[in-house]
């Protein structure tokens, strides 16, 4: 549906375009005639047609930024359709719309990932934020993101922090790692409570900073400033169809997530549909 959406549009723009080019050369080759003047009445309405056609659309002259224009488009109905089920609904806060890392994933990861953004889970009646999650059809990735600043670079530690050196001052930050673990244990408790098995592994991202490591924990990547292009190439070229299993974790997972929202109007109307008036006596 994503990729009919985004051809549609562009066979739009496309004949935009045609349209705006063939449009021109018209109107040069008019004016070059004698009958320039009687020419021009007649292409009147074509004119206004023409510019009220392509104001209406607004599109980009470019297409790449015609591929931005889309995907901010459907960004929108990605968030509706996240917030959002058939009885409730969630309202947004505009922030989460202009998030540079929820836009990074929902738009330059195929449709095949299912995305849970620092989600919180509840657990013996305590909530706990947790880190990124992608589900793929092949397994989970838990996603530990690290930004520091630029020129920084973050030395991998067995110990409870790591060290970020900067150019002037050296830092410490709280083992990644740690989060990680955090998170997968609790998936791991609620996929064995609905008897599901599905692979899980874990990722300390980095994409704008180098990291220095002897060794990767066990079942952890760790993704630097090195090593990330190889990486986001590996996800993007993810083209297996969405799976029956991906589908059943993802809902599992999902029970035990916490969330805000409110009865759909038409819900609410339908939960009381009779008035019940007591009796004169």
């Amino acid at each position: 549906m994503k990729n009919e959406n985004w051809h549609q549009l562009k066979d739009m723009w496309e004949k935009a375009a045609n349209s705006s080019v063939d449009h021109t050369e018209m109107m040069q080759e008019a004016k070059e005639h004698p009958r320039w003047k009687l020419w021009k009445r007649k292409t009147k309405a074509v004119d206004v047609d023409h510019e009220e056609y392509t104001a209406d659309l607004d599109l980009p002259e470019t297409e790449q930024g015609l591929k931005q224009y889309y995907l901010d488009k459907l960004l929108h109905l990605q968030m509706k359709w996240a917030t959002s089920t058939v009885t409730d609904i969630s309202f947004v806060d505009k922030k989460w719309t202009e998030d540079n890392e929820i836009k990074y994933f929902l738009q330059r990861f195929p449709d095949t990932y299912l995305f849970l953004y620092y989600p919180i889970f509840t657990i013996k009646k305590a909530p706990v934020e947790c880190e990124i999650i992608l589900i793929s059809p092949i397994g989970i990735e838990i996603i530990c993101q690290l930004r520091e600043t630029t020129g920084a670079t973050i030395i991998a530690q067995d110990a409870r922090t790591w060290i970020v050196e900067k150019e002037n001052s050296r830092g410490k930050l709280l083992n990644p790692h740690i989060a990680l673990k955090r998170t997968e244990n609790i998936i791991k408790g609620i996929l064995s409570h609905y008897h599901l098995n599905f692979p899980i592994t874990k990722t300390i991202l980095a994409k704008s900073n180098p990291v220095q490591f002897l060794a990767e924990p066990y079942q952890t990547k760790i993704i630097g400033k090195q090593q990330y292009d190889s990486w986001f190439s590996q996800k993007r070229n993810m083209t297996s169809p969405l799976k029956n299993q991906q589908l059943k974790v993802a809902e599992a997972l999902l029970k035990h997530v916490q969330t805000t929202s409110v009865k759909r109007p038409e819900w609410e109307e339908e939960r009381n549909p009779f008035e019940f008036v007591e009796e004169e006596s």
